[in-house]
């Protein structure tokens, strides 16, 4: 099988398999590093890497503690995230912060993206009640990023805005999910999940109902607000590097999230990264192979 064949991409991307967030923001560092991952396997877990899931997870844990669930079945896999975004929301609500917070949304028929915002901030005492929301990156070098990393920051990060608003438009279509995902609509939920939900004070016994409750969650929760924070920590001591604010770009990211969904549904090949930013190619494991970077 050639390299780049359909058939390759329609495995990964099936009907039933969602995109991840960092599947459409890897393609703005460089859709060919990208087709490669997916072609050969994503690269080893570095001790930088590691040490950034584990801050996200304290950060989390810092304001929500974690629960252990035991998934049995693709229904309890999403009642899970449900259940997660539907605790999230209410925690807000109460007391203006959340983080680690589940959001899905279709991007277009059949396209369904899902990815984890770190932290979403919310006055509780003001007449502004939109919704903040803040990506944290972690730093190896007490030192910023350059601007290239910094626009697949933003990017990422316009990206959850774009999700969440769309569930606050009530953009969600809850036969849609259901059918894509070839999930079983009048499956009984766990006790676990059920007592959790009677803890948050609603009552269900199977996924459309939980599904029909997140809906209607969802037509409550406000915009997003147009200033979005991405904050820099340093890893060895969790230290802040820096801030910064920037304003949503709605064009702007339409047009990338389309332009990434025509690579990764193989509508058109692989871009490479443009000229002035081929240093990309010294730190990325498939130079020997990449035909434009033979030479690099």
């Amino acid at each position: 099988m050639k390299i780049g064949s359909p058939e390759i991409f329609s495995r990964r991307f099936r009907r039933g398999r969602p995109f991840s967030v960092s599947d459409i923001t890897e393609t703005e560092w460089c859709e060919k590093q990208k087709e490669f991952k997916l072609l050969f396997g994503q690269h080893e877990i570095t001790k930088a890497m590691k040490a950034g899931k584990a801050r996200h997870k304290a950060l989390e844990e810092e304001v929500t503690p974690r629960a252990k669930t035991h998934i049995k079945s693709a229904e309890e896999m999403w009642a899970r995230t449900f259940m997660k975004f539907i605790s999230g929301v209410n925690q807000l609500s109460r007391n203006g912060l959340t983080r680690e917070l589940p959001l899905i949304c279709r991007a277009e028929e059949s396209v369904w993206i899902v990815g984890k915002i770190d932290e979403i901030r919310m006055p509780l005492l003001s007449s502004n009640r939109f919704a903040t929301l803040v990506d944290t990156k972690t730093r190896e070098k007490a030192t910023l990023p350059g601007e290239a990393q910094k626009r697949k920051g933003r990017f990422q990060l316009m990206l959850y805005k774009h999700m969440w608003d769309m569930l606050a438009a009530g953009n969600f279509y809850p036969h849609e999910f259901i059918d894509n995902f070839s999930l079983h609509p009048n499956y009984k939920l766990s006790s676990q999940v059920i007592e959790h939900a009677a803890k948050s004070g609603f009552r269900l016994q199977t996924l459309i109902d939980l599904v029909t409750y997140f809906e209607n969650i969802c037509s409550f929760i406000p915009q997003a607000d147009n200033q979005l924070m991405l904050r820099y920590e340093l890893q060895e001591d969790q230290s802040l590097l820096g801030e910064e604010k920037f304003m949503y770009d709605a064009d702007w990211v339409r047009a990338q999230i389309k332009s990434s969904l025509e690579f990764l549904l193989r509508e058109r090949e692989a871009r490479y990264a443009p000229p002035d930013e081929r240093w990309k190619c010294k730190c990325c494991r498939f130079t020997d192979i990449c035909p434009v970077n033979s030479g690099v």
